[in-house]
């Protein structure tokens, strides 16, 4: 065999090895992550206007308050989880487990996360490999308040629902993959209370917009019982009221609005399924 033909050989044997995650589910990671979970929201630096160009995921401050000082760190292919294999990430993501064994504190929403399927998650992770690296050191954590040894026993095998306009398409997006009842429920010590709670709202967030209260969106009269989809749909993808008013961050409106429509109108199709809860 010629040289040449040897290397085409060699290439022809490497190929399947080095040709990368398929694309359908880059697509899908990219989905996820640049919309509806607004992983930008908090692992993306802003500046005066903005995010900041060319540092996409690169970690920042997200919360410092009498509690923790919470940086979201770089998960750009030039952070530390280059060095974290894909079963590693993954477990971090879902778990909030560390290589070493360490636990990742809050604001990351685990509580959430524990019911990201295995596809989405092999999407998201892949998806984390392929963005631009950005260099940026981020300073660790720092938590001043008792953190618990494990969310919660290890995660085993979880499914996605079907696709579809469906209560259960909205549940797993609005309660796991958005995690917006992890911020529209009352928080305890313990995590949110999707128990007695779930969707209640009262979770107050500060900032230099100043302070925020999220909102109840239940299906009762001090909920969502008032306002119809389009309404809804202003609301969750521009953060603009009924009377045209501007609502305040942290909630990602510019990540919601890249949701597609069936999976929007799956999420308000949920919504109007919460039982309805007093307050707020």
């Amino acid at each position: 065999m010629t040289p040449i033909l040897l290397a085409a050989f060699c290439l022809a044997l490497a190929g399947p090895a080095m040709a990368g995650p398929p694309a359908d589910l880059l697509a899908r990671g990219e989905y996820l992550v640049r919309g509806p979970m607004g992983c930008g929201n908090c692992h993306t630096p802003l500046g005066p206007e903005g995010p900041v160009a060319g540092m996409e995921l690169a970690g920042r401050l997200v919360e410092d308050n009498p509690g923790f000082t919470a940086y979201a760190p770089n998960i750009t292919p030039a952070g530390a989880i280059a060095d974290w294999s894909d079963e590693e990430l993954s477990r971090a993501i879902r778990e909030g487990l560390r290589p070493d064994g360490s636990l990742i504190g809050p604001p990351m929403p685990f509580a959430a996360y524990r019911g990201i399927s295995d596809s989405d998650l092999a999407a998201i992770v892949a998806f984390l490999r392929s963005v631009a690296p950005a260099e940026q050191a981020v300073p660790a954590s720092s938590y001043r308040i008792p953190l618990p040894p494990a969310y919660g026993p290890p995660v085993g095998h979880v499914d996605a629902p079907p696709p579809g306009v469906t209560v259960a398409q909205g549940e797993y997006i609005a309660l796991h993959l958005a995690h917006c009842m992890e911020c529209h429920s009352p928080m305890t010590p313990q995590g949110p209370d999707y128990a007695t709670g779930l969707g209640q709202g009262g979770f107050v967030f500060r900032g230099p917009w100043g302070e925020t209260v999220a909102p109840n969106i239940t299906s009762g009269p001090d909920g969502i019982a008032g306002l119809d989809d389009a309404a809804l749909k202003a609301m969750i993808t521009e953060g603009r009221r009924p009377d045209g008013s501007q609502m305040t961050p942290p909630m990602p409106y510019g990540y919601l609005a890249q949701m597609q429509p069936a999976d929007l109108e799956a999420v308000i199709l949920y919504l109007r399924s919460l039982p309805p809860l007093p307050g707020n």
